[in-house]
C-alpha cells in the first residue's frame, strides 16, 4: 500500500537539480519551444547530458515534445504526488526535503505524527492519494476524491512556545491563499480561523495539531486539504452550494504535483518571514485576505453563540467580534457564519 520514498541521496539531489532547471525553463517558455542550445547554455552541459535530463524527466512522466530546429516544448506534466514528480518542481529548500508518497492512508496527519516521533525533520511531507479518515477540525470528516483533491501535511518543529502556536496556523492560511491566488484563484480569502473560500464557497481546509511540552513544541503537523480538479457533480448535493475548487475558478486543470510545488514554496516563505520578523507581518496580511473581518458573524463555540462584528485579529490569533451592547469577545475557537455586511 505504502510508497515511501527515502531521502535523497548526494547524486540524486544533483540530478534532480539538473531537472529541475531543465523544468523550469521549460515552464518559463510556457507554449514555446526552447532551443537545444538555450538549454545547454544553462545547464552548461554537453547536448548528451541534456538528452539524458530530458530522458529522465520524460520517464517521471513529463510529456516533451521535440521539433527541428525549434527545440523543445513541455506539454503535459504528470498528476501523481511522488516525490519523482513533485521534487523537480520545487524551489524551496527545507520545504518537501523529503515526501512520503502513499496510495492510501486513514489519515496524512497520524502518519506525519508517527514519523516526527520517530525523528522526521522539519519540512518533511506526507501525501496521500486516497485518504480513508481524513478530518478537518473540530473532529469533523474531509472528503478528498481521489485524484482531484491534495491530502498532505507537513512536519514543522518551529522554535515557538505552545502559547504561539496558533500563529502557525494563521501563517499557514495566509501562505496557501497566496499560492491558490498566483494559481489563478484570485479572489481567495480566508475564513477565520482555518478555511480558504472564494465568494462564500470553500475551497480549502487546515488543521495544525501540536506534540508540545510545557515551554516548547517538540513539533507540529500541518493538515492541508485542498480542492483542485473537483467539479460539482464529483460533489455531494448539499455541497455543491458551498464548495468549489482551482478548476472550477480558474477554467483550468493544474496537476497537483504542480499546485503541492507552489504551496511549499509559500509556505516556506511565510515561515522564513515569521522567523525573522515576528508575527506581525503575517497578521498584517491575514487581515488583508480575510473574508471574516468587516462582516456581522455569528459564532458557535462549545459554550454558548456569539453574535457581533468581527472587528480585528488579536495578537494571539483571536477573532475579536463587538457585540450589540458594545462589549469586545475574544474567540479563541468556533465555527464562524456571516450574517451580513457591516
Amino acid at each position: 500500500m505504502a510508497a515511501s520514498l527515502a531521502i535523497r541521496g548526494e547524486g540524486h539531489w544533483t540530478d534532480l537539480n539538473q531537472d529541475a532547471i531543465v523544468l523550469g525553463l521549460l515552464l518559463e517558455y510556457a507554449d514555446d519551444f526552447v532551443p537545444g542550445d538555450v538549454l545547454c547554455d544553462k545547464l552548461d552541459v554537453p547536448r548528451a547530458e541534456l538528452l539524458k535530463r530530458l530522458d529522465s524527466l520524460r520517464a517521471r512522466g513529463y510529456v516533451i515534445h521535440t521539433r527541428g530546429g525549434l527545440g523543445y516544448r513541455l506539454v503535459e506534466v504528470p498528476d501523481r504526488l511522488g516525490e519523482e514528480q513533485i521534487a523537480p518542481l520545487l524551489a524551496s529548500g527545507e520545504m518537501g526535503r523529503s515526501i512520503h508518497h502513499f496510495e492510501e492512508l486513514e489519515s496524512t496527519n497520524d502518519e506525519a505524527h508517527r514519523l516526527a516521533e520517530a525523528g522526521a525533520l522539519h519540512g518533511e511531507v506526507v501525501i496521500a492519494e486516497v485518504q480513508t479518515k481524513g478530518r478537518g477540525r473540530r473532529g469533523r470528516s474531509w472528503i478528498a476524491p481521489p485524484g482531484k483533491s491534495l491530502a498532505m501535511s507537513v512536519i514543522l518543529r518551529p522554535s515557538l512556545p505552545p502559547s504561539r502556536a496558533p500563529e502557525i496556523t494563521l501563517l499557514a492560511a495566509v501562505a496557501l491563499a497566496e499560492a491558490a491566488r498566483e494559481l489563478g484563484a484570485h479572489a481567495t480569502r480566508i475564513k477565520w480561523p482555518n478555511d480558504l473560500e472564494v465568494r462564500g464557497r470553500k475551497l480549502a481546509g487546515l488543521l495544525t495539531e501540536l506534540h508540545a511540552d510545557a515551554d516548547r513544541v517538540r513539533h507540529a503537523v500541518l493538515g492541508i486539504g485542498l480542492n483542485v480538479t473537483l467539479q460539482p457533480g464529483d460533489l455531494p448535493a448539499e455541497l455543491r452550494a458551498v464548495a468549489t475548487s482551482l478548476l472550477i475558478e480558474t477554467g483550468e486543470r493544474q496537476p497537483r504535483p504542480m499546485v503541492c510545488a507552489r504551496i511549499l514554496e509559500h509556505l516556506e516563505e511565510w515561515l522564513s518571514l515569521h522567523e525573522t520578523e515576528g508575527f506581525a507581518p503575517v497578521a498584517e496580511r491575514w487581515r488583508e485576505l480575510s473574508s471574516t473581518l468587516g462582516h456581522r458573524v455569528r459564532v458557535a463555540t462549545e459554550g454558548a453563540t456569539i453574535e457581533g462584528d468581527a472587528v480585528d485579529l488579536a495578537e494571539d490569533g483571536a477573532l475579536l467580534v463587538r457585540e450589540a451592547g458594545g462589549a469586545l469577545v475574544r474567540v479563541v475557537a468556533g465555527d464562524v457564519e456571516h450574517c451580513r455586511v457591516m
